[in-house]
């Protein structure tokens, strides 16, 4: 039986190691490299890019010249954590609005911070500067190391897809098997058991990226969201021949995403986080547990960035002990298929950046996602300063 005392102290004594470097590389994949050359360089810059984006965070939060800005946020979000859905819809609120810290010193340091990222996704990586860009970040080791293991299992997915001569079921079975070895080391792996959604949308410090940092997560979940669009065109294109070739129209709308330097743009960012039924529903149907780890994993990301993202708040480490907790062990935080499925669903394709292939120009929901998921008073707590 797994000894979680003894798993919170492992947790803690990585977590107070930062600036980790290694010299493992992870090899560039030669399917995704000979056949959408494109698509793996955005694989490395993706990996650069999103430990900058924590880095941002981290850096920004810490500026003293944030401090009152910090202050008119968490004082707006506090209110709302004690407001009912129909106070906010009253208010015209959105959880997660950022508007109390327009034109302050916060959002003129993240535009900085956006156009610099901005930049740094367009550019060429090598391989190195990809795998140890979480280690070389300011977090913690054993988010480092998770993310990190995470992204090598994400990137031998693409590259079993892309590769030419496989039919699908010798490729299904090389992502089983990549699952396999994945999970082989749980202390650094998510599982491949659906997590609860609650766990990065119903807790003390929820929205707490989006709140803060709305280019910032605009960029992010527009880097996950051509993941998972590209690897949905891949498969998709191989087991109905008449969608095969569409790689190149996800890289078209995910550089419409991006905008300008600062991200400004007429194809609008998601602004929920990308799932894999919502957006790579064929992904799921072949191999389910590789898309469950997906989620998983970004979800994650997600998790960690709301605690580091807070504003003021003061026990981020042990928030991110529980967080690592909660999608490394089995039975932890755990959801059924069908909540999973709804979960996802329930973000809206459109809100969740629209579908890999085929069209869909505004949203398919007549509300959002807090609205049909908290029907009645908001279950929302704050962290503890």
């Amino acid at each position: 039986m797994f000894d979680l005392n003894r798993k919170l102290l492992s947790i803690g004594l990585s977590l107070v190691v930062c600036g980790f470097s290694t010299s493992a590389l992870k090899a560039q994949s030669p399917g995704l490299t000979s056949q959408y050359p494109e698509l793996a360089k955005l694989y490395n810059a993706f990996d650069v890019t999103q430990a900058g984006i924590f880095d941002s965070v981290i850096t920004i939060n810490a500026n003293p010249a944030t401090e009152e800005s910090q202050i008119e946020l968490q004082k707006h979000l506090n209110m709302m954590a004690k407001m009912t859905m129909h106070e906010m819809m009253a208010a015209g609120m959105n959880y997660g609005d950022a508007q109390m810290v327009m034109n302050s010193t916060y959002t003129e340091l993240e535009t900085e911070a956006r156009i610099v990222l901005g930049r740094t996704v367009k550019k060429t990586h090598s391989d190195t500067d990809a795998a140890n860009a979480f280690y070389n970040s300011k977090l913690p080791t054993a988010v480092a190391e998770i993310i990190s293991r995470g992204r090598e299992f994400e990137r031998e997915v693409a590259d079993i897809y892309a590769s030419s001569g496989i039919s699908m079921m010798e490729k299904n079975q090389r992502v089983n098997a990549a699952a396999d070895a994945y999970l082989s080391d749980p202390d650094k792996a998510v599982s491949d058991t659906p997590k609860s959604a609650d766990l990065y949308l119903r807790h003390a410090y929820m929205n707490g990226l989006k709140a803060a940092f709305p280019k910032l997560s605009g960029l992010m979940w527009s880097n996950q969201w051509l993941q998972l669009a590209s690897l949905e065109a891949l498969v998709l294109g191989q087991v109905d021949p008449q969608f095969a070739g569409e790689v190149g129209v996800t890289l078209e709308r995910y550089w419409n995403k991006i905008g300008s330097d600062t991200g400004m743009t007429m194809f609008p960012a998601p602004t929920e986080m990308p799932t894999v039924p919502a957006i790579a529903p064929q992904l799921y149907s072949q191999a389910p547990r590789a898309a469950v780890i997906i989620d998983n994993l970004n979800m994650f990301e997600v998790a960690v960035a709301n605690i580091l993202a807070y504003p003021n708040a003061k026990n981020r480490q042990p928030a991110i002990e529980s967080v690592i907790v909660s999608f490394t062990v089995e039975d932890s935080d755990d959801a059924d298929i069908e909540e999973y499925l709804t979960s996802a669903l329930r973000g809206g394709i459109y809100n969740q950046g629209g579908p890999a292939i085929g069209a869909l120009d505004q949203s398919e929901r007549n509300r959002s996602r807090a609205g049909m998921d908290m029907q009645h008073q908001m279950t929302m707590s704050v962290p503890n300063h």
